[in-house]
């Protein structure tokens, strides 16, 4: 029998999760240990900056990278223009590797759990009507395609008291975003599958794939994401530019 509700493929960062608070916070930490010139504690301004050059970051790890850059001076725009130059650059310089800030970067959220889950939880607030929705849709009417690592997904959905979802493809999975879609399709390919992402560049990836043309694509507005992206949206025949209100709204 086939099922006619859409399946939902949901990434969480910046479409269930407002995390940049969170995600700057830790990084800056795990940035103070790897560089001790910084100051322990992060400054406002810092986070301010973090939150808007977090559109073109694709995993977590990476924000350590993005504060030490931010600390020394580069300027938004520089970074939102040279990414992955400037993330290069910096690994080369210090002679970093980046599975070691993976494992820092996991550990410090890990540690700030066990000592306070409560003021975790609140740093990564759901947004605005994600609760309800979730809590309404069937466990295998939706899932999540995330660079996140599953278990803090499981620990901020749980803590909501939301039923996770089936399947949680995290960090850990190590593929890409369209392979996982392309597994999904090839498993119910008479299955219609919205997936919702706030990252144009992961949608383009998307997009090049044939074997994915049939999956409903929408750039999440209201998630990490520029006003160049959000107009690139709209000029292309695939994507649909979505709010939250549709999201939350759709039965």
């Amino acid at each position: 029998m086939i099922d006619k509700a859409p399946l939902w493929a949901l990434d969480f960062d910046g479409v269930i999760c407002d995390s940049a608070i969170e995600t700057g916070l830790s990084s800056w930490a795990v940035a103070a240990e790897q560089w001790p010139d910084m100051p322990t504690q992060c400054p406002d301004d810092m986070l301010d900056a973090f939150r808007a050059v977090r559109p073109v970051m694709e995993t977590g790890f990476e924000a350590t990278l993005i504060m030490r850059l931010l600390f020394e001076g580069v300027d938004i725009e520089a970074l939102l223009n040279d990414f992955n130059q400037q993330l290069d650059a910096l690994i080369e310089r210090d002679k970093l590797a980046t599975t070691e800030l993976k494992a820092a970067f996991g550990a410090y959220r890990d540690q700030w759990i066990e000592r306070d889950l409560e003021s975790w939880i609140r740093q990564n607030p759901l947004f605005d009507g994600i609760k309800a929705h979730l809590q309404s849709l069937p466990v295998n009417n939706w899932l999540i395609i995330t660079t996140k690592q599953q278990r803090f997904v499981e620990y901020i959905l749980e803590a909501n008291g939301i039923t996770c979802p089936t399947k949680i493809y995290g960090l850990e999975d190590g593929r890409s975003k369209p392979e996982i879609l392309s597994e999904l399709v090839k498993a119910s390919p008479q299955r219609a599958i919205i997936f919702v992402e706030d990252r144009l560049p992961t949608l383009m990836k998307v997009m090049q794939e044939n074997s994915l043309d049939n999956i409903e694509l929408w750039l999440a507005d209201w998630g990490y994401n520029t006003h160049q992206d959000k107009q690139m949206a709209t000029q292309s025949e695939r994507l649909q530019l979505k709010s939250l209100k549709a999201l939350v709204d759709w039965e």
